[in-house]
């Protein structure tokens, strides 16, 4: 009887493991392999070892494109955080009509990195664009955000932080599930806003802000979209992310075995960060079960 079940599992779940081990597994065997080839799609990898690690370690344009993404990363991150609490905190009521609300700041998330959303930013923070244009009705004349290098990160940094619904939602789950009696004994012992959302509302909350940290720290090291829609990496090299970098060595200049190698460097990167946060956690994640 318990064999006839195992087989039935295994038949149920036959589907997603074909396809992890197909179209996921598989994948990222041949990118490990072909990171130590040099392959152009047109002919068959020639293995070259370590070389292209050698090479992109020695590229100019490799560092280039870490400065600019470990920025886009530490300084969006925590302004989408900041950000979508903020917001989670606003929505967090019985107010009429709240369903609405919440429904309007998490709609830019549901379009959120695709091109059409990378193009309307693009209008918006060009030269004649709509900034510029409110800009100019009180008297202050507009630049060229996505032109001049000063200003265009920047702008791919305010497009990241505006797709908040979905980690304004997530901290919005976790607000609901924190007792209300805290915040009643907090104000018998007449503890103020600040003091209750440092001592009860962060705390309590440090689970879902660490599972948002770690989710969108990986999301903004693989952005690539905004970047590739709306600067092409410009302007002097001023957004020229590592996603963008690795694709322009795969799908511009066909060096695949390249593009793998820097994958596999990106993923490396991915994973100590992730491992680092993970490490620290333990110095301010709260979880209830502790407190018993």
């Amino acid at each position: 009887m318990n064999k006839n079940n195992n087989i039935a599992g295994y038949l149920f779940i036959s589907p997603w493991l074909l396809g992890f081990l197909l179209l996921s597994l598989w994948p990222i065997l041949q990118s490990f392999y072909l990171s130590f080839t040099d392959y152009s799609l047109l002919e068959a990898p020639q293995w070259v070892g370590l070389d292209n690690y050698r090479g992109i370690f020695g590229d100019s344009l490799f560092y280039k494109s870490l400065a600019v993404t470990f920025t886009f990363v530490f300084v969006s991150v925590p302004l989408k955080l900041a950000f979508s609490l903020l917001v989670a905190m606003l929505l967090n009521g019985n107010l009429r009509g709240m369903n609405l609300y919440r429904t309007a700041f998490y709609f830019p998330s549901l379009i959120g990195g695709s091109i059409a959303v990378s193009v309307l930013w693009r209008n918006m923070f060009g030269m004649d664009g709509y900034v510029n244009k409110l800009l100019s009705w009180i008297g202050i004349e507009g630049i060229g955000w996505i032109s001049h290098p000063d200003t265009a990160l920047s702008t791919l940094i305010l497009l990241n932080v505006w797709q908040f619904g979905s980690t304004m939602v997530i901290f919005l789950a976790g607000l609901k599930q924190i007792p209300r009696e805290l915040y009643e004994s907090a104000n018998v012992d007449g503890a103020n806003a600040f003091r209750r959302f440092f001592s009860i509302t962060l705390p309590m909350l440090s689970p879902v802000m660490f599972f948002n940290l770690i989710l969108g720290m990986i999301n903004s090291f693989q952005m690539f979209t905004s970047a590739f829609i709306i600067t092409k990496g410009g302007p002097a090299n001023a957004t020229y992310t590592y996603a963008l970098f690795l694709y322009e060595k795969a799908f511009d200049q066909f060096q695949m075995g390249y593009a793998s190698a820097l994958a596999w460097i990106l993923l490396i990167i991915i994973a100590v960060f992730t491992l680092i946060n993970f490490m620290f956690s333990k110095h301010w994640v709260f979880y209830e079960s502790e407190g018993r």
